[in-house]
């Protein structure tokens, strides 16, 4: 089978990484371990969480996602097989991005993930009471600490985000390697513009979130349909919008097309995009990760590729 990994910077990683937002949520333990066997063993090896998750469920502190990565990882002894991507700056304990805390957040998250680095580090939100230099430079020490292999960026203005690449480049400091949007089929303003502009000039790659947007992008979300999720009032508010219908008409006749399913032709689109190398999808089951794993092998038509970006323009 030809390689299909892509580079994050000097990270190798399989194209479709497993969301860990479900696990502790979701998905309990024994649920989330499932499909995390599942995941490997269909060929991925990326995983992303963040500190927080899941601090808005009842009764969780924050950092249940992590938790449970880190003993999974320690039970299946695959800690160097796996690409652990994390998020910092949003738990409850730690919230912000000044220097001290983001260093004490890593320092908690190692701890939770049972490991001594983390492969991909992102900051979670930005904080504008917080420098750019002083956020790049605590990042910094703590890549030269061997804490962190490459770190990388979510939820930001472009203007920060540009600053923050210009100051790393200036002064010879780790530098974010990817960013982390809010990015899918019925989502594409958000990334689309300043941000990938910015990503485009400095060679940022886009790993995305909410790839499948709360799950409407499996197609499991009808009209007069009612689905049993935590996610299904979020994934309800696409199904009411003309695009959102429109969206799930086109998806449903390129899958119909192609004999696959619904999630795999969303997540497809989604890789094929500029800059994007890894968009994010999240299972609660074993049977749920199969169409996931299929998308990096799915390479769609031009004219399919058409139809979906029309239909979602």
């Amino acid at each position: 089978m030809a390689d299909i990994t892509k580079k994050i910077g000097a990270l190798d990683v399989f194209p479709l990484a497993l969301g860990g937002n479900v696990f502790g949520w979701t998905a309990d333990r024994d649920a989330s371990f499932a499909v995390l066997d599942a995941y490997v063993a269909g060929g991925g090896d990326f995983v992303d969480t963040a500190d927080s998750y899941s601090a808005w469920v009842a009764g969780n502190a924050g950092g249940e996602s992590e938790t449970i990565i880190g003993e999974w990882t320690a039970s299946r002894r695959n800690r160097g097989d796996v690409v652990i991507a994390t998020k910092g700056g949003r738990h409850p304990d730690r919230l912000g991005l000044a220097g001290p805390n983001l260093k004490a957040a890593v320092d908690d998250s190692l701890r939770r993930l049972r490991t001594d680095y983390i492969d991909l580090y992102y900051t979670h939100f930005d904080d504008t009471s917080v420098s750019v230099e002083e956020i790049i430079t605590a990042l910094d020490e703590l890549v030269a600490a061997g804490k962190i292999r490459e770190i990388a960026v979510s939820n930001i203005e472009p203007d920060r985000l540009e600053a923050s690449l210009a100051f790393s480049e200036r002064e010879g400091k780790a530098r974010y390697v990817a960013i982390q949007p809010e990015y899918n089929l019925v989502s594409r303003d958000v990334y689309e513009g300043p941000r990938r502009d910015i990503a485009q000039r400095y060679g940022l790659v886009a790993v995305p979130y909410y790839g499948l947007a709360s799950g409407f992008l499996t197609g499991k979300y009808r009209p007069g349909s009612a689905v049993d999720s935590a996610r299904a009032g979020r994934a309800g508010e696409y199904l009411a919008t003309e695009k959102g219908r429109r969206v799930l008409d086109a998806l449903d006749a390129v899958a119909a097309e192609r004999g696959t399913a619904v999630a795999t032709v969303a997540l497809a689109w989604l890789a094929a995009r500029p800059t994007v190398v890894a968009p994010i999808a999240s299972a609660r089951t074993p049977e749920q990760v199969a169409p996931l794993l299929e998308a990096p092998r799915t390479e769609l038509t031009a004219d399919q590729l058409r139809v979906l970006t029309e239909a979602s323009a």
